[in-house]
């Protein structure tokens, strides 16, 4: 066989530095691999040239010594004693820190659709920032290597990279100037128990019988698919409404001289289910605009922002794109970008209509309002004309409220069988040489939240005890606020999850970014990337690259003491002090040994909070922001919010 290396080895790639390098990839057994490591002139690295012998099973490996941080390009030289025509050579190769960035669609989230992304993308110009993204495989029987490739950060490839991950990076990279490698390994609607190993999980009692209820149901696939399908018939009979009839194009709808002035309206972009339409259905958009008469017969771009799910898109009647569930999986969360011909564009009034087919979950205009405009494609000087605002709709279809489709039957294919993602996407990484990891990950365990408190340090334990650099760094995202508000007390799953969350911090070189203000109420996928990333790079950049004065966290509950009728409550983490965005502090609930919570007064005094109610009168606990969606408004002087919070161990709604 021709001589292979591991596919994370490829141009463009970055080298952790500081510690022993591994190389590995496959040959003939017996065949002598060679790695010479060629410096460029005045790096101030030295060069290496390592051998090995390819064991028995195909593999070989080699280990380089430590190298320093450089930016000045190196080149490595694979070459086979057996096969010296089939010599490697992977060229541009810099030295810096390596992050694994990893967990569900908020970290999947691409920069095309975080805030600002036109602005963002032009200004990705970071050579030295590369990025690796991860393929999507969940495989019974995995593969020993990825495919994938290094690329340098630049306004071509970034925008279809981790938002958060790549926001992380480039604080570190201009607070700094390491170079860095981000190494995306996501999946949306992901689980804990995927990325946690076999091993581990093993290990642990609860889950060990997790595992043996897993093995026993893939050893018999036969019943096991059997019942799934018999599941998935059922729920496909009564809500899988397939889109086969677009009975508003044969309505004439997309046409300019259609009839649309009985339709009602709605700002854009945004979802139907958040202005009162709580079903999946097909929705029907269009919108007026005047075009300049220079841009008369010129080829135009239509630019929408990502459309949950499956859209038609018309401009004066005649189609001009469409992307559908069936074309890819990702359509819900892809920007549209379409081309207009120049023959159908003309001055004065024109229209654009936008048939959205969502059949599950949400549905509409998902993207920013920086993404919605309509530009001459070939002068970038002649401006644009925003989309975002008032658009009349109508619908043509309402599928009612439809639940989650049954699951397949765990086991090949299925992302949420158990250490199936580790297997597929995280072990073949390995013993690659990083830094450390980020997470962004938890709202698919939010309804066991419970469990998780044991789940997740399981699973960094099982991601450092396989890559074998010790306790690195791992820093993960609390979950933000999300669904609507509830304007009383009461119980949480996702403030639950967060609790488990911040209990995890126990373990060593862990970090926490706080989200619980910047979280959207209807949209699970918060836009704001860039404090995501800029809250996570705060935590290394005050553990990892030793930045002085930098304060990493905000308030995090530290104690409670009942003074009479109040509880005062002090904090970690409180930096020059505790701050209220607002004349009054809100989110704070307390309770007397009944565990009924009302809402509290509360007030900072000092480094404290003191918390009390008129109608608890010997107070036994209090929560802060303990809810789906809390209004809440306490950060510490570096901006910074404090973390959710209960004093009290009730109880909760998870198991």
């Amino acid at each position: 066989m021709s001589i292979k290396l591991a596919a994370i080895f490829s141009d463009n790639m970055v080298l952790q530095h500081g510690i022993k390098i591994p190389v590995w990839g496959w040959s003939d057994p017996g065949d002598r691999i060679t790695v010479e490591l060629s410096p460029s002139t005045g790096s101030g690295q030295a060069g290496q040239k390592k051998s090995t012998v390819v064991d028995k099973n195909g593999k070989w490996n080699v280990i380089l010594n430590p190298l320093k941080i450089s930016s000045s390009p190196m080149t490595m030289t694979v070459s086979s004693k057996i096969s010296k025509s089939s010599n490697l050579q992977i060229k541009n190769i810099i030295v810096g820190d390596v992050w694994v960035c990893s967990g569900q669609s908020n970290m999947e989230w691409f920069v095309t659709n975080s805030c600002n992304p036109a602005q963002e993308i032009a200004a990705a110009n970071y050579p030295n920032i590369r990025l690796f993204t991860v393929p999507c495989v969940a495989d019974l029987n995995p593969k020993q290597d990825i495919v994938g490739t290094w690329n340098c950060c630049s306004p071509d490839t970034v925008g279809g990279f981790s938002a958060a991950a790549y926001f992380f990076g480039r604080e570190i990279h201009r607070k700094t100037g390491i170079p860095l490698g981000l190494i995306n390994t996501s999946w949306g609607g992901t689980c804990a128990e995927t990325w946690t190993s076999r091993e581990t999980m093993a290990s642990d009692p609860f889950f060990k019988k997790v595992l043996m209820e897993y093995e026993s149901a893939i050893s018999n696939p036969d019943k096991t698919q059997r019942e799934a399908l018999a599941k998935q018939k059922k729920w496909a009979e009564k809500y899988d409404n397939k889109d086969t009839v677009n009975a508003g194009e044969a309505k004439g709808w997309q046409n300019p001289v259609a009839n649309f002035a009985n339709w009602k309206e709605m700002a854009l972009p945004g979802n139907w289910q958040s202005i009162g339409h709580e079903y999946s259905g097909i929705f029907w958009f269009r919108r007026e605009i005047n075009i300049p008469a220079v841009w008369e017969g010129k080829e135009l771009t239509l630019s929408l922002g990502a459309l949950d799910k499956s859209d038609v898109t018309y401009f004066n009647g005649v189609r001009v794109g469409s992307i559908t569930m069936e074309q890819r999986a990702d359509a819900w969360c892809t920007p549209r970008v379409y081309s207009v011909p120049g023959n159908i564009v003309k001055a004065g009034h024109n229209l654009i209509a936008v048939r959205v087919y969502s059949n599950i979950y949400q549905g509409g205009f998902i993207g920013t309002p920086e993404q919605m405009s309509l530009f001459p494609s070939e002068d970038k000087n002649a401006g644009s004309i925003s989309l975002a605002g008032t658009w009349k709709y109508e619908i043509e279809a309402n599928f009612g409220l439809v639940p989650p489709a049954p699951p397949p039957p765990l086991g090949n294919g299925n992302q949420n069988s158990p250490h199936i993602l580790f297997d597929n996407m995280i072990k073949p990484l390995l013993p690659f040489g990083i830094k450390g990891a980020i997470w962004y990950q938890g709202e698919s365990n939010a309804d066991r939240a419970k469990q998780y408190r044991k789940l997740f340090p399981l699973m960094i334990k099982s991601w450092r005890k396989a890559w074998k650099q010790g306790n690195f760094p791992f820093y993960f995202v609390q979950l933000a606020n999300y669904n609507p508000v509830n304007h009383n007390p009461g119980e949480s799953n996702w403030a639950e999850l967060r609790e488990a969350q911040t209990m995890t911090l126990t373990l060593p070189n862990t970090g926490m970014a706080v989200i619980i203000d910047i979280g959207e109420a209807n949209n699970i996928h918060p836009r704001n990337k860039q404090d995501v990333g800029l809250r996570l790079a705060l935590a290394a950049l005050a553990k990892d690259y030793g930045l002085k004065n930098i304060v990493c966290s905000g308030p995090i509950y530290k104690s409670m003491k009942i003074e009479k009728d109040n509880i005062r409550i002090s904090f970690n983490h409180i930096g020059g002090g505790l701050v209220v965005h607002g004349k009054k502090l809100y989110g704070f609930s307390i309770a007397g040994k009944d565990g009924k919570f009302v809402w509290a007064d509360a007030k900072s005094e000092g480094d404290c909070v003191i918390v009390s109610s008129p109608l608890v009168s010997k107070p036994a606990a209090v929560r802060y922001a303990w809810a789906d969606n809390p209004v809440c408004n306490l950060y510490n002087s570096s901006d910074l919010p404090a973390s959710p919070f209960r004093t009290d161990d009730w109880p909760g709604i998870t198991k």
